[in-house]
């Protein structure tokens, strides 16, 4: 998870969720802001704490985890039994 450095995880801030510099701010909240038509200076009047680097970093950190791999069970199961055979 190179290059994000906004983005932090603590066990004692939102349950270890994906915040904005420690404060309590999820990802996900921006994420959903940005989705429901909320421009970055929408989201820093109602969040004036944040800076506008913080949305753009919740958003490429959003699209990274969009990258990864996901496998369904049902496919993890079939690749284990063919693995027996």
């Amino acid at each position: 998870m190179i290059g994000f450095d906004r983005i932090t995880f603590s066990p004692d801030v939102m349950a270890g969720r994906a915040c904005i510099r420690g404060k309590r701010v999820t990802v996900s909240l921006i994420v959903n802001l940005v989705a429901n038509g909320m421009s970055t200076e929408e989201i820093i009047e109602a969040y004036p704490y944040l800076e506008p680097e913080d949305i753009q970093q919740a958003l490429q950190y959003a699209a990274w985890l969009a990258e990864e791999n996901v496998h369904s069970l049902e496919s993890r199961q079939i690749e284990q039994r063919e693995a027996r055979l």
